[in-house]
């Protein structure tokens, strides 16, 4: 794999974790004016709908292929990992939503090796020790509160995201030549009809369509709903998972400070150290992984 290749997947990377880590800011700011539900509920099929107008005008292939793999990613991508982290910033508070949420890496590292044949090697296995101590630094497991509910859903949101990475990249393995739009808007749709049901279901008071939550809506739907998830599946693509997972995870770290600059959520001591030790850990995997395969054949590799 060519080196221009890998930076560009870094690239993609780096700006994906900018859009997640502010958009825990918005997603907190946004469910004061509706329901997890409700707001999930438009999140996921307002952007399907536009990912459906971009393909449209591009004119990329638009046919569902893949109806069981696409449907398992649906459940997994949008109704788990979209679906649970909502809910959870309704109970808790942003920080600690975003780190348990960015469990996700670990569940990869675990379920890759058997799955894909990904093995952690050499250094990489510093950089794992680097963010679990860092993880559990920002956790802080030895005083959990009366937010044990809402760290619940955001781990079990991490878990749906990780698993959600491995059928991607085994359907990648299996169809390669599948559009990346395509793959990223039909598991979208199909994953926000239950979420849509759900927030027709249960009670909710009405909507408060303040300016302030219309530009919440509009942030999630474009840039963290499509751009995020198209630039997330590219990278995935041209990266080991766990690689590509464990990078991500600068994220939470922009979330818990700009939870702290914006909603005075100030983190402990603990938490800003764990900072550290997962941007070291960002760091080990970028180095290690641009040097791995700029040892490739580039004939090898994938444009």
């Amino acid at each position: 794999m060519q080196k221009n290749t890998i930076i560009k997947a870094f690239t993609a990377l780096f700006i994906l974790t900018l859009i997640w880590g502010y958009n825990w800011v918005v997603m907190k700011l946004a469910v004061q004016y509706a329901s997890p539900f409700q707001f999930a509920a438009m999140r996921t099929f307002l952007g399907a709908i536009v990912l459906f107008v971009l393909i449209f005008l591009t004119k990329r292939p638009l046919a569902l292929k893949e109806f069981p793999t696409m449907l398992a990613l649906g459940l997994l991508q949008t109704c788990g990992f979209t679906g649970l982290l909502i809910w959870a910033l309704v109970e808790g508070g942003v920080g600690k939503t975003a780190v348990l949420t960015y469990t996700m890496p670990f569940w990869v590292m675990l379920l890759a090796w058997p799955m894909l044949g990904e093995k952690v090697q050499g250094w990489q296995w510093l950089a794992v020790l680097f963010a679990l101590f860092g993880m559990l630094l920002i956790f802080d497991p030895l005083h959990i509160k009366s937010d044990g509910f809402s760290m619940f859903l955001a781990v079990c949101s991490g878990i749906s995201w990780a698993i959600s990475a491995i059928v991607s990249k085994r359907l990648h393995q299996r169809a390669p030549h599948l559009d990346l739009l395509n793959l990223t808007a039909w598991p979208m749709l199909l994953g926000s009809i239950p979420i849509i049901i759900i927030a027709l279901l249960v009670p909710a008071p009405p909507i408060q369509w303040t300016s302030a939550f219309v530009l919440a809506v509009l942030f999630n739907v474009i840039l963290s709903g499509c751009m995020a998830w198209v630039l997330w599946l590219y990278a995935l693509q041209r990266l080991q998972a766990g690689v590509a997972s464990m990078a991500s995870m600068l994220a939470p770290v922009i979330g818990v400070l700009a939870a702290w600059l914006q909603l005075n959520e100030l983190p402990t001591a603990n938490e800003l150290v764990g900072m550290v030790f997962v941007a070291l850990s960002l760091l080990i995997i970028s180095i290690i992984s641009i040097r791995k395969h700029t040892q490739i054949d580039p004939a090898q590799g994938q444009e």
